[in-house]
């Protein structure tokens, strides 16, 4: 019976219990694409990473329950962590091969820094049925990525917020953010994605490489502190850089180690 070590961490917070926790499965060789779902379908939380070791790096890839994604920050975070932390990679940087090209993290003093390419959001109109199925009575701007960006002004109503999911899923985006400036935070914001498997995200490191950029270009600062999340919430350090990546940091937690047994 084959077994494979499995880690569960919580990214983006310091202690177990926060920010968002992501199944970590190291293996030596690629399982079939088949059982690689059907163990992120068990594992039943946002997303469950899995990386092999390729020369002196790592080919990585992520699945939510329900399919495969291009990129997925905190489980990318808790891969480093269980390698850094658990498994004593010797390396000062690891490198990710993925879908979205090569992915960096490194350490940054309680930290683990990783290196995205950003992208920046393109304002649009925002559809019909949008704001209605995010439970809001109104919103300053829309800007669109692979994600919407929904832009409003009152960091109050994000707590609050109840979307419809099935009313959300009908859009043709891989998720909903909503942002807003902070007064503890440079910027707070919820990610909805229940096209993709996940109704909320807890802490959502993919969808800061568009917050970011938008946030930094409208406050005139490249570093800033963000928190996500609604009742589960998780902190992030951006730094928005010239050559058109974004550096994303926060902590991990280990919360549990186990085996699968297939």
């Amino acid at each position: 019976m084959p077994q494979f070590d499995l880690y569960q961490v919580d990214a983006f917070s310091a202690a177990p219990f926060g920010g968002n926790p992501a199944a970590v499965v190291p293996l030596d060789a690629w399982l079939p694409d088949d059982i690689l779902q059907r163990i992120a379908e068990e594992n039943n939380l946002s997303e469950t990473a899995y990386f092999v070791r390729n020369g002196e790096g790592y080919e990585l890839r992520w699945f939510t329950p329900a399919v495969e994604v291009d990129l997925c920050g905190h489980a990318t975070l808790a891969s480093a962590y269980v390698l850094f932390e658990q498994l004593n990679a010797g390396q000062d940087v690891l490198r990710f091969a993925t879908r979205s090209g090569e992915l960096r993290v490194r350490r940054a003093g309680d930290r683990l820094a990783m290196d995205f390419p950003a992208k920046q959001p393109q304002a649009e109109e925002i559809p019909p049925g949008l704001l209605q199925a995010l439970g809001l009575p109104a919103a300053q701007a829309l800007y669109r990525t692979d994600d919407y960006l929904v832009v409003i002004e009152d960091e109050a109503l994000i707590a609050g917020l109840q979307p419809d999911f099935a009313a959300l899923a009908a859009f043709d985006v891989r998720g909903v953010a909503v942002t807003a400036p902070s007064s503890r935070f440079d910027f707070v914001s919820r990610w909805f994605g229940p096209r993709v498997g996940v109704n909320e995200d807890p802490v959502t490191g993919s969808a800061h490489t568009s917050l970011a950029p938008y946030w930094a270009q409208r406050l005139g600062k490249r570093t800033l502190t963000a928190q996500q999340g609604g009742a589960r919430k998780g902190q992030l350090v951006c730094e928005v850089q010239d050559n058109g990546r974004v550096v994303i940091s926060g902590q991990a937690a280990l919360y549990l180690r186990g085996t699968i047994h297939l």
